[in-house]
């Protein structure tokens, strides 16, 4: 497992690297100091493994994650614990709090194995997924999560979200849960109002507030009454194309 450890202390770097010495499947590739340098290399060594710190100058880890269109599997090394639920949604296979024990690097790593060498699943169709048709803005569509029902526009609907196996949706005060992947629901839109800002987010356009540059080229997007959506990079360069004159 070809791993890259992105830190900005030298100290944890070289500790975590020690600790890895046990594990000889693993070869750690690189090391980078701040999200800049772990794109970067991310994108010339093509890890399969990050191990990535939260708290680093400029971007944190989670921005990191987020301007990726394709990313490694991450275990989060972190001194702070109350980002471990965050963590998770955005599907990370583990989350290690400092100092790491090698007791539960052991148990990341277990983890980390399984992901990359579980077979691939044979292809399938899902019936409802075969016979999606698109959806204009005006259209109006069934919603259940739980008890609770409603019947929405989708043009009432500000934003489309991963959250764990599941995508959340936002409209008035409500942010309920529906078993639909993005990439199923970014078929179904009208892609001159629904944009896919990342891996994890696709924006109603009709929704922007505002709209500021951010890290590495990118592009930040607040929505009305909602809230703010960083742009990967791939993405700010379609939505530049896209939107401008």
């Amino acid at each position: 497992m070809n791993a890259l450890l992105v830190d900005d202390s030298r100290l944890a770097r070289t500790e975590l690297r020690r600790l890895l010495q046990a594990f000889p499947e693993v070869v750690v590739v690189g090391e980078a100091r701040h999200a800049a340098e772990a794109r970067q290399q991310i994108e010339q060594l093509r890890p399969a493994l990050l191990f990535l710190d939260i708290h680093m100058p400029g971007e944190t880890g989670f921005q990191l994650l987020a301007s990726l269109e394709a990313a490694p599997h991450v275990i989060f090394t972190t001194a702070y614990d109350e980002y471990a639920v965050r963590a998770f949604e955005v599907n990370a296979l583990d989350y290690l709090l400092k100092p790491i024990s090698e007791a539960r690097l052991t148990v990341a790593l277990d983890k980390a194995r399984a992901q990359l060498l579980a077979p691939a699943p044979a292809p399938s169709i899902i019936p409802d997924e075969a016979a999606a048709t698109p959806l204009s803005a005006q259209d109006q569509v069934f919603v259940k999560d739980g008890e609770r029902c409603w019947f929405v526009r989708l043009a009432d609907i500000k934003l489309f979200e991963i959250n764990g196996s599941y995508t959340q949706i936002y409209f008035e005060q409500h942010r309920p849960l529906i078993p639909r992947t993005l990439q199923h629901l970014e078929a179904r839109l009208d892609p001159k109002i629904f944009f896919r800002a990342n891996r994890q987010q696709i924006i109603n356009l009709k929704w922007i507030e505002n709209i500021e540059p951010w890290f590495s080229n990118t592009l930040k997007i607040k929505l009305r009454a909602g809230p703010e959506v960083e742009v990967s990079r791939k993405q700010s360069v379609l939505f530049r194309e896209l939107l401008s004159l």
